[in-house]
């Protein structure tokens, strides 16, 4: 098979390191790719985000499996292009894409399927936000609904911290698009663990439990990043809890139609 991985990251990178091992794998493509994937395979010099010259190089190449690894080329229809162009495609459909690009999305197919979630809700105007700060019944984040690469997000320590944020989102519009619709959701204490799974809609395959630090500066003071000092299996997710959010979270959701997991094929 020849096999092309979109992305150009650590995440795509280790994706092809794998695929690369199967004995069905005769030619392996990344767009664009990265040094250390040049090594695995041959880069294509394709944006991520180009969904017409991804299809078109998918075709040229004559590929049997294209595997999307960013969010942003998901939430654009990359796999309805290659789909719609006969092209077998690992990966969510737009709509089911709408879980990582809209918060707004996932916090309310959450709260509809009683999937466990901290308390939220969302606002498109300033002043309707801005009232509900008078009132909100627990220490809040502030977070941009829409993709803002691990940035949009705001851990405010006053009132009037909560009250600049909004306005910077809201009316300022600091994130763009991504911030013209915000959740205002309880902010919870304690360590942070990722637990990513590969599904095909129906089957859950967990990965080991990871943990990275959001926080820019020691002692949690600086703003909210993508990501730093990552590392896997975290400590702080037990073999007995991975099993319990596999079960609460991500197969609660494939064992309906309306699959939850990002990573699904869901019908939306």
């Amino acid at each position: 098979m020849k096999i092309l991985v979109i992305g150009s990251g650590g995440r795509e990178h280790a994706l092809g390191w794998k695929i690369a091992q199967s004995r069905e794998v005769d030619r392996l493509y990344f767009a664009p790719g990265n040094p250390g994937t040049a090594v695995l395979g041959e880069n294509l010099a394709v944006s991520s985000d180009d969904i017409p010259g991804l299809v078109r190089a998918a075709i040229e190449k004559t590929i049997d499996l294209v595997v999307v690894g960013p969010e942003v080329p998901l939430t654009l229809g990359m796999v309805d292009a290659l789909r719609e162009a006969g092209i077998r495609t690992f990966g969510p459909t737009k709509a089911a894409a709408q879980i990582e690009g809209s918060k707004v999305f996932a916090k309310d197919f959450l709260d509809r399927h009683a999937i466990p979630t901290a308390g939220y809700s969302s606002f498109s105007e300033f002043e309707k936000a801005a009232e509900f700060l008078q009132t909100a019944p627990w220490q809040i984040v502030i977070k941009a609904s829409g993709l803002a690469a691990g940035k949009g997000v705001i851990l405010p320590e006053s009132q009037q911290e909560a009250l600049d944020g909004i306005e910077d989102m809201l009316v300022r519009q600091s994130f763009g698009k991504a911030g013209q619709t915000i959740v205002i959701e309880e902010r919870l204490q304690g360590e942070e663990v990722s637990l990513l799974a590969f599904s095909d809609g129906i089957t859950v395959k967990a990965m080991p439990p990871a943990q990275d630090h959001k926080r820019l500066l020691d002692g949690d003071r600086g703003p909210n990043t993508g990501g730093m000092g990552a590392y896997a299996p975290a400590p702080a997710c037990s073999s007995d809890l991975q099993n319990q959010i596999v079960a609460t979270v991500l197969q609660t959701g494939c064992a309906r139609k309306e699959c939850h997991l990002w990573a699904c094929f869901m019908q939306a």
